[in-house]
């Protein structure tokens, strides 16, 4: 009879202390950490196995529905806690664990954050993963398996250096290899027409390698996929090239997330990967859908194709190449079958965002997908010419091919039978103001999902102390969404009250310990703990996040009335710029001057802190967030699609300063006054965008605060630093302020002296932050799950 090495703690003990020895090839006591969790990993894989088998026999037997969720980021963090956690089985290996004298949370920090995303899109993505197989769905990730993540980021001189990350090197203990079921991506070449229809004659062929990591429901039989597809030689290597350069080329598909496109190779290179996991996900599904049912008639009753932000709209051409080339399919019928399976998720409004791909790049390298392109692009201006007769600028601007481009967002919108945006206010500018005129082509074709997040993870995991009082209020033994509510009883009660803001002590002395361990900067343990962690973008405004702190340090300096009231205040951010984003690089060297100055500052430091932690990521964020009082959420209004980050602060207690933006407007309609809002609104942003009135000149002149704050940017008020450093960000600030920075920085800077002033009375404070965490429970993924299985992909449970 097989034994169940997860029946008890002792049983684990013995096959645990076992494993460890044969991973190091030495005696217990000398095994390392990661000898320890690679043990772990190896035992709860075989257990994840097991039931892998079975999850898939029974989805196979059922016949249901299933979704395949296309994204080039799946940013999963690290997945031993949480695997053991769904599996059902975290008290046994714990306590195990206990026996022999093993920390469990020290395995843990052994494991490297996978480098499969960047920021909320890919976490975003891996919600949406754990919340599908949590709801008992069938569905599925496809993505790139990339050999190094986006970088490892270095602070040197308070310049951001970019480092390999090497998270592979070591090996993936939750993935494996299925080369029977390896793919050739064909690149380049002719099309020729036969009787048969066109065919193909790529120059170059790339192997495509499917790596499978499972993806565990919460204490239920199903397990999902997330499969990654890896870039290899083919074995057939091209004459004019040497081995090894064309090996390094092929791999370099699979080789980096998002590689700088500002040259014309970054540019190929980046069309090469969109259109290789395309491809080889939607191959992979047909092959194994005709397998099944013989026919492509049934698909989009079988599959739904989400195509998350427009880097897979490939796969709508490929669709079709496949239905007509190999199958022979009529174009029409082609093209019913295609739009009837593929959604699309619109994640931005940023034109910049919106991806077009030149027509000199993509019909070389993809020529027989830009021939699909181009037809489908016909036919629908056409029909365009049909809607609007003789208004040739609407037709222009709708068009998927225009000024040598393709518009990948149109197409998407053209190929799909859904196109959901990620927040209420999100969705609403699309259908009435950037996309208008599609939401009229295609009635009731534009719907939204607001975002959400999984609290498994960044409540249950990552704040058991703060799971275990919403419980209590409750008067439950185990987390459900419903628990939360319970707190809205307890708002006003003082021991519910102390004990949350003990457990916040408690988490920020843990960020303490971690920062000035790194960093050797001891944060006042009594300050605010304000947090902006997210990509590093002009529109994300961390520029006006670091000049309110220069207006705080000067108001410190020289007003002793200021800084007698002034509750102490510790900024702290984390972000990555993207490595050819040269603006953002400089934001970064601000914040770490400022940081510098202020915090060396003996008459001011005890009231103000300022750090940029260094190679910000998931794990780093499951620390920060849980220790975090205000969460900065302060995009130009507009411009937040949704924001997931403001979502996983208010879950665990802190507080939003920010504007009408994203998410936001959706956390202020369910938390009413318990939100520190400010600045414009979208409406009256697009109304400085279309009559151009906007001067920032106008607030410099007028202004001394803010004219001192802007000129100590080059006149040498940073003395550790050239006098012009930062001349650039003047100069932008006052002549290209288009994310309207300066405008409402008085307003952000009056909001933050309102959250200083309602810090000083803790048990307000306190109730504010539960009334949060109480309404949070509208922003879990689950949610958001069944609102696309509701609406978009009509799936039933396995």
């Amino acid at each position: 009879m097989k034994i169940n090495l997860f029946e008890s703690s002792e049983t684990f003990k013995t096959y645990f202390y076992d494993r460890v020895q044969t991973v190091s090839v030495s005696p217990y006591e000398e095994a390392t950490i990661y000898d320890k969790y690679k043990a772990l990993g190896q035992l709860v894989f075989e257990e994840i196995s097991k039931r892998w088998i079975q999850s898939n026999k029974a989805l196979e037997t059922s016949n249901k529905k299933e979704v395949i969720y296309f994204s080039m980021e799946f940013l999963m963090g690290r997945l031993i806690t949480n695997n053991i956690y769904n599996l059902g089985i975290r008290d046994v290996v714990e306590e195990g664990l206990n026996l022999l004298g093993e920390d469990i949370n020290e395995l843990e920090q052994a494991e490297v954050d996978a480098g499969l995303g960047n920021g909320g899109l890919g976490r975003l993505a891996a919600c949406f993963l754990d919340s599908i197989a949590s709801l008992d769905y069938a569905g599925h990730g496809n993505g790139i398996r990339y050999r190094f993540g986006l970088f490892e980021q270095k602070i040197e001189n308070g310049y951001q250096v970019e480092k390999p990350d090497d998270w592979l090197k070591d090996g993936y203990v939750w993935e494996v290899r299925k080369d029977d079921e390896a793919l050739e991506i064909g690149f380049g070449g002719s099309v020729s027409f036969e009787k048969e229809g066109a065919v193909y004659h790529p120059n170059e062929l790339i192997k495509a390698v499917p790596y499978d990591v499972p993806v565990i429901g919460d204490k239920n039989a199903r397990i999902n996929t997330l499969r990654l597809w890896n870039a290899e030689p083919t074995g057939v290597y091209p004459s004019d090239k040497h081995g090894f350069v064309y090996d390094q080329e092929v791999r370099r598909i699979s080789g980096f997330l998002y590689p700088d496109d500002t040259t014309l190779d970054g540019k190929i290179l980046r069309l090469k990967q969109q259109y290789f996991f395309s491809a080889a996900g939607v191959q992979n599904l047909l092959n194994k859908h005709f397998e099944k049912y013989q026919t492509f008639n049934n698909l989009a009753d079988k599959v739904t194709v989400q195509i998350n932000d427009t880097h897979p709209s490939l796969v709508i051409p490929e669709m079709m190449r496949i239905f007509m080339d190999h199958h022979g399919y009529t174009w029409d019928d082609a093209f019913n079958i295609v739009s009837k399976t593929c959604a699309y998720t619109n994640h931005t409004l940023l034109a910049e965002a919106l991806e077009k791909w030149p027509i000199s790049i993509i019909e070389p390298v993809l020529p027989r997908i830009y021939q699909i392109i181009h037809e489908i692009a016909r036919r629908f201006y056409l029909e365009l010419e049909k809607a609007y007769p003789g208004d040739i600028d609407t037709c222009n601007k709708l068009a998927i091919l225009a000024h040598g481009e393709v518009r990948m967002a149109h197409l998407a919108i053209v190929g799909s039978f859904s196109v959901n945006g990620v927040a209420a206010l999100h969705t609403e500018l699309l259908k009435n103001v950037e996309m208008i005129e599609f939401n009229e082509l295609f009635p009731g074709k534009f719907n939204n999902k607001t975002n959400g997040i999984t609290h498994r993870r960044w409540l249950e995991h990552v704040n058991p102390e703060l799971t275990t009082l919403i419980n209590d209020a409750a008067g439950k033994k185990s987390f459900t969404l419903q628990n939360l509510k319970a707190l809205t009883k307890k708002l006003d009660d003082k021991k519910t009250q102390q004990a949350f803001l003990e457990i916040k002590a408690l988490k920020k002395q843990a960020l303490i310990d971690r920062i000035y361990s790194e960093q050797g900067l001891k944060l006042n343990k009594d300050a605010i703990f304000d947090v902006q962690i997210k990509r590093l973008h002009e529109y994300k405004r961390q520029l006006m996040n670091a000049l309110n702190i220069m207006m705080i340090y000067e108001k410190l300096k020289t007003d002793p009335s200021f800084k007698k009231n002034f509750v102490p205040h510790a900024f702290i951010f984390g972000a990555k710029a993207a490595s050819g984003y040269h603006y953002a690089k400089k934001i970064i060297k601000l914040i770490n001057t400022i940081a510098s100055k202020v915090n060396q500052d003996k008459d001011t430091n005890d009231y103000l802190q300022v750090t940029f932690v260094e190679n910000y990521n998931v794990t780093y964020a499951e620390m920060i967030i849980p220790a975090s009082d205000l969460s900065e959420q302060i995009s130009t209004a507009s411009k937040e699609a949704s924001g997931t980050g403001n979502m996983k602060f208010m879950m665990n207690g802190a507080l939003t300063i920010g504007t009408l933006d994203g998410a936001n407007v959706e956390i202020k309609d369910l938390v009413k006054d318990d939100i520190f809002i400010f600045g414009l609104n979208a409406s009256e942003i697009n109304e400085y965008y279309q009559n151009g009135s906007y001067d920032p000149t106008e607030i410099y002149n007028n202004d001394s605060l803010i004219q001192k704050i802007v000129d100590q940017l080059d006149n040498g008020f940073f003395d550790q630093v050239d006098a012009h450093e930062f001349k650039e960000i003047k100069d932008k600030l006052l002549n290209d302020d288009n994310y309207f920075v300066l405008k409402d920085l008085n307003d952000y800077h009056e909001a933050h002296l309102n959250a200083n002033e309602a810090y000083k009375n803790s048990s307000k404070w306190a109730k504010m932050c539960l009334n949060n965490i109480a309404m949070s429970g509208y922003f879990s993924s689950d949610r958001t799950i069944e609102n696309y299985v509701d609406d978009i992909w009509h799936l039933e449970k396995v």
